[in-house]
């Protein structure tokens, strides 16, 4: 007779799976949280350097088209949640249920069109649907609300851009500005100016970068230290 292949898991199997592995590495955390000096020693500020580390190395293995890494640093930011939701349940302020329940709570607050009235008939439309309630419901109405200023600077224009367009303030195609950057660049060429007016025009030169990126979907921070790499590369001695 010739193998069987095994039967696909029913969704009970794989949910039971699910809460089994999850279950194991809660285990873990809380056994490295005991039994390790340096584990001992950590809070959230000490942590959040590793799990924006681990979050870079996710997106660069997202970019890498290779499913071994990406289920690896997958992994890694995952310990992170873990991590940081015992430090929570520590301190009676939460736990992993806690941050879980939050979360699902804010995805269904943040998808009226799936979950309520409102109606998404493409991508730009839930868009704009998701910021109309993160402005309306949880920023008071504020366009721009708090914006972390640790932020990378690309990301931190990137940030302030896509709440202006879902505000429906300023969004800009392409084209406008890449134009802008045309002639942000001229300036400098040109007749740059004091010291001051460098600084500015440059930071205006980014920002219209940054501002064109968004406008063709492209990631500037990623797009930026792909360059980056690429130039690494390209002068390596």
């Amino acid at each position: 007779m010739g193998e069987t292949s095994a039967a696909p898991a029913t969704g009970l199997e794989r949910s039971r799976s699910l809460v089994e592995a999850l279950g194991r590495l809660d285990e873990l955390a809380k056994l490295l949280r005991r039994e390790c000096p340096w584990d001992r020693e950590q809070d959230e500020r000490s942590i959040v350097p590793h799990t924006v580390e681990e979050a870079y190395e996710l997106a660069d293995a997202a970019n890498s088209g290779d499913d071994a890494k990406l289920l690896d640093e997958l992994g890694d930011v995952l310990y992170q949640v873990y991590f940081l939701a015992l430090i929570l349940e520590e301190r009676d302020a939460g736990d992993l249920a806690a941050v879980a329940d939050n979360t699902r709570e804010k995805l269904i607050r943040r998808h009226p069109h799936v979950f309520g009235e409102d109606k998404a008939a493409n991508a730009a439309e839930a868009i704009r649907s998701w910021g109309g309630v993160k402005r309306d419901q949880e920023r008071g109405g504020a366009v721009f609300g708090e914006i972390p200023p640790t932020l990378p600077g690309p990301l931190y224009a990137l940030k302030t851009q896509k709440r202006a367009a879902n505000a429906g303030v300023r969004d800009r195609e392409p084209g406008p500005a890449l134009e802008d950057a045309r002639r942000r660049a001229e300036q400098l060429e040109g007749d740059p100016g004091s010291r001051e007016d460098r600084h500015r025009a440059v930071g205006d030169l980014l920002f219209a970068a940054v501002d064109a990126a968004r406008g063709l979907g492209v990631d500037p921070e990623l797009a930026l230290r792909e360059a980056a790499e690429r130039f690494r590369a390209d002068n390596e001695t």
